[in-house]
């Protein structure tokens, strides 16, 4: 506690007046406040406890990136169909030198550092990240901070954050933020609900599938409903990549146990498992999300060399550190995988709006080199990632969530119901409150503003300028999945993830089979020529917040993107064979606003797993 007192002053000085006197290679150098909060976020408390002054924190510097407009210009040029260089992407290096920091900016930082006794631990592929490790006391001082150690009530989770933290003045063009200090990101997780009695998995006649799928989701329903293909690959350098964080592992007799019963002509189910520091994995026993993401990813990509990429990390509820990891550790590859499946998300303004971006254009840089990054939408209808009590949000705005409000990533929304589908009603859509419009999406998302009967009533509920999600859906109820010999249930837009990312996994066999390039960052062909090859879903909505959340309607909505896709009539826009039909299918309107919010209660942009 007299640590926490003595610092106490500091931090109020700082408050104040925005700066102090810090000594270091700039002499007596002004610290000057670069991001602060009155109070910790709802939902968490300080420990009473004080933290040791030697205790060692890791830290990120993250640095300005040399030309980001410049990126962002090269991804939609290889990415829009009708611009020359579609399908030219760029090597690593291209990318590196748009995103490298200014040489003044490396040598300032460094400086400083080095005369305050601090030595790097390490920095991103592109130097614009810089890591260093140094005592709680000594960051404190360095950045005017008082780091605590505040708990996540509802989870017990911890984490080591400060109020405000400040930078030196003369670095203020040359730092962009400093992870982590003021970000108090709510633990995101993937929640599960299981019966206290499992059962054991039985031969496949007695498994009783609806002919119909229409009680139970495999395989083999998802290929009839979208054309999937189960014929071999022919391209030996595709990928396909699912992520599972803190800890999750997929177990290979799992995987394999069922494949021979729902996909029983793929007589080697194998797949790789990569951590992303390199650690040993423990996979005689696996988890929930990462079998189920192998087995749907496996059971649908026929033959397509798939990884699980997680981190040894056991979860403490808290996992935006897996996914910045995660995503520096592909860009530091020198042939990154062709398509990255994520099924975890944020509410967009507990990441705030430096990290956001900071991300985003991290994924500009996996899609420019040719990677398809796609994420579910959420759980949570118009309430996103809202953690706790859904209802917390009545009479508010809606709850956008990130990386799906990312213009870079291709955002998964849910469905339920087949032949008509309609849009299942804990999908989470919306519109970002930190990402404006991209052209890619404009005359969709204007189209649907100016036709949907949205009403006054959710006037100030969203940002009708902002990016907008999803952008295409799938089927997202009833998946039959296999966790150590027991069937399980599972529901939710990760479980639409993987089943779409695997559908463009498939896609790159047939283009890189012919000569030709991955299709990369697909939103711009999506929007255009891709349109037709979607069956649109026009009945439903996404509750949340005390409304009925959006409508769907024909066309692009905020509840189920495009639509759900058709693999033939993918391929022929893609292979450019023929021009795909369109497939407008109506659908009558079903009220399930009750299972929404119950739905959402235990899961957040994830599955819900049941035994079944």
């Amino acid at each position: 506690m007299l640590m926490m007192f003595l610092a106490l002053p500091l931090f109020l000085v700082s408050l104040a007046w925005g700066v102090r006197s810090l000594p270091g290679s700039f002499g007596d150098s002004d610290l000057v406040v670069r991001s602060q909060l009155p109070t910790a976020p709802r939902g968490f408390i300080p420990r009473s406890y004080a933290v040791l002054p030697d205790e060692l924190v890791h830290l990120t510097i993250a640095l300005p990136q040399n030309n980001i407009s410049g990126l962002h210009a090269a991804l939609l040029e290889v990415s829009n169909p009708d611009h020359p260089n579609y399908g030219r992407h760029l090597s690593k290096e291209e990318v590196e030198r748009l995103v490298a920091p200014p040489l003044e900016s490396v040598r300032a930082v460094t400086e400083w550092l080095k005369s305050n006794g601090v030595s790097s631990t390490g920095a991103s592929a592109s130097g614009d990240m810089i890591h260093v490790e140094v005592p709680i006391a000594q960051a404190n001082a360095l950045f005017g901070a008082n780091f605590t150690m505040y708990m996540h009530e509802s989870t017990n989770s911890t984490m080591l954050r400060t109020l405000a933290y400040a930078i030196p003045r003369q670095l203020q063009d040359h730092i962009s933020y400093v992870y982590p200090t003021t970000q108090f990101i709510p633990p995101t997780r993937r929640a599960m609900s299981r019966s206290s009695q499992g059962r054991a998995w039985r031969d496949r006649r007695d498994l009783e599938v609806s002919s119909s799928c229409d009680d139970t989701i495999t395989p083999e329903c998802l290929q009839a409903m979208y054309s999937i293909p189960t014929v071999p690959p022919t391209a030996p350098n595709n990928s396909l990549y699912v992520t599972g964080f803190g800890g999750q592992v997929a177990n290979a007799d799992d995987v394999q146990q069922f494949l021979s019963q729902l996909r029983p002509d793929i007589k080697n189910g194998s797949f790789k498992t990569v951590s992303v520091d390199g650690s040993k994995l423990d996979d005689s026993k696996g988890t929930d999300e990462a079998d189920f993401d192998i087995e749907y990813s496996v059971g649908l990509a026929t033959g397509v060399p798939t990884t699980l990429l997680t981190s040894a990390k056991k979860s403490r509820g808290i996992i935006l550190e897996d996914l910045m990891d995660m995503t520096n550790f592909l860009l530091a590859q020198d042939e990154p995988p062709l398509v990255v499946s994520t099924s975890y998300l944020f509410t967009e303004a507990d990441v705030g709006k430096e990290l956001a971006e900071s991300l985003c254009n991290s994924y500009a840089q996996l899609g420019a080199r040719g990677t398809s990054v796609i994420f579910a939408s959420g759980d949570c209808g118009v309430a996103g990632g809202f953690l706790g009590d859904p209802a917390e949000c009545d009479g508010k705005s809606f709850v956008p969530t990130f990386p799906s409000t990312c213009p870079f990533v291709t955002s998964v929304g849910a469905t339920k119901g087949i032949n008509p589908a309609v849009a299942a009603s804990f999908t989470s859509g919306g519109f970002s409150n930190f990402f404006p419009r991209p052209s890619y999406q404009e005359t969709a998302v204007q189209t649907y503003l100016n036709r949907s009967a949205l009403g006054d009533g959710h006037s100030g509920r969203y940002n009708a300028t902002g990016r907008a999600y999803p952008d295409v859906s799938v089927h997202g109820v009833d998946y039959l999945y296999n966790l150590g010999g027991k069937f399980s249930s599972a529901y939710g837009t990760s479980t639409s993830t993987p089943a779409f990312a695997s559908i463009i996994a498939l896609l790159n066999d047939r283009l890189l089979s012919a000569g030709k390039p991955p299709l990369g960052f697909l939103n711009p062909l999506l929007y255009s020529r891709g349109v037709a090859a979607f069956t649109d879903v026009t009945a439903g909505s996404n509750p949340g917040c005390g409304t009925e959340g959006f409508p769907a309607d024909v066309g692009w909505d905020p509840v189920t993107g495009l639509g759900t896709p058709d693999f033939e009539k993918l391929l022929d826009v893609v292979t450019g064979t023929r021009n795909a039909r369109n497939a407008q299918n109506g659908a009558i309107r079903t009220t399930d606003t009750g299972f929404a919010l119950l739905f959402c209660a235990w899961t957040l942009g994830s599955a819900l797993f049941l035994d079944y």
